[in-house]
């Protein structure tokens, strides 16, 4: 009886999430937040109020805060924007440094919006953008509480969704800057969240990351399945380039994406459209991404790098 109860504790151990508590709930407030500022393309006011909260929130947890600060002309029309990657670290003394990032800027066009006459109207982003910066402030509030065993480096890139679409080079301005002038010391790998609260969440294997870091695409989608986190699936489908091409194209760190390519399905679109809302988004959604990286964060230490 005693060898069955030991193996009964480990398994439990090697397949059950170990770790912090992920609130999804509390996340989806820090969602709803930033909504509450309206878009948030560069240089609105919704904006510079997100900045300034991202900010505040950061500073009561992270060891150290970096505010990288770059310009750039978007092609559209051509106008020049001041711009800022936010870097809130964590343990920074730590051999092993990973990034877990996402962009906190919103699209200033509603291109995929099917009433043509709004299509020049900036979106609320609640999924695209509003996502990733809802769970990461999640585990800055969770390191804050639980000091991490490794390195943690969580990036928030600018001037992500500015670009035209066909020319990749006019989008992930901020991941470039931050891969062409590495503020922090090289980390071992980066995993980069977009789209991650669709309340239809579906979450297949990215194929640029399976080229880029198959070891860490493995490792975490097998990590989803013994979770039971089902909006995961290990089938690859399509190759994007977002914020994580410019992590491995020009700084050399091995990078894989979260992104769920259909949102919400594959019958309609709020994607780039102004039905980005809250309303289109759960916690739920948040919480299977961000219980993953909680376990990443808490379990990463000792498995191949």
């Amino acid at each position: 009886m005693k060898k069955v109860l030991i193996l009964a504790m480990i398994l439990n151990v090697s397949c059950g999430p170990s770790g912090p508590d992920f609130d999804e709930d509390h996340a989806f407030e820090y969602l709803l937040k930033q909504c509450e500022f309206g878009p948030r393309n560069p240089s609105s006011e919704g904006y510079y109020k997100c900045l300034d909260f991202m900010l505040e929130e950061l500073d009561k947890t992270a060891d150290e805060i970096i505010i990288q600060e770059f310009s750039y002309q978007e092609k559209k029309h051509r106008t020049r924007h001041d711009l800022s990657n936010v870097i809130a670290r964590y343990n920074i003394d730590s051999e092993i440094q990973t990034i877990i990032s996402c962009h906190w800027d919103t699209r200033p066009w509603s291109d995929s919006e099917p009433n043509r006459k709004d299509r020049n109207q900036p979106i609320i982003g609640a999924n695209d953008g509003g996502s990733g910066v809802a769970v990461l402030l999640e585990l800055a509030k969770i390191m804050g509480k639980n000091p991490p065993p490794i390195g943690v480096n969580l990036v928030f890139f600018d001037g992500e969704d500015m670009g035209i679409p066909g020319e990749v080079e006019t989008f992930c301005q901020g991941s470039r800057f931050f891969a062409k002038n590495l503020p922090i010391p090289k980390p071992k790998e980066a995993i980069n969240l977009d789209m991650v609260a669709d309340k239809q969440l579906h979450l297949p294997v990215e194929k640029y990351s399976l080229e880029y870091h198959p070891d860490l695409v493995r490792y975490l989608w097998k990590r989803a399945d013994e979770m039971g986190l089902d909006a995961f699936d290990i089938t690859p489908q399509n190759a994007i380039y977002d914020d994580h091409v410019p992590l491995y194209q020009y700084a050399g760190i091995p990078a894989i994406d979260l992104i769920d390519f259909k949102y919400p399905n594959s019958y309609a679109n709020f994607w780039h459209t102004m039905d980005d809302l809250p309303e289109n988004c759960s916690a739920e959604s948040l919480g299977q991404v961000g219980r993953l990286m909680v376990d990443y964060i808490y379990n990463r230490e000792g498995q191949y790098w």
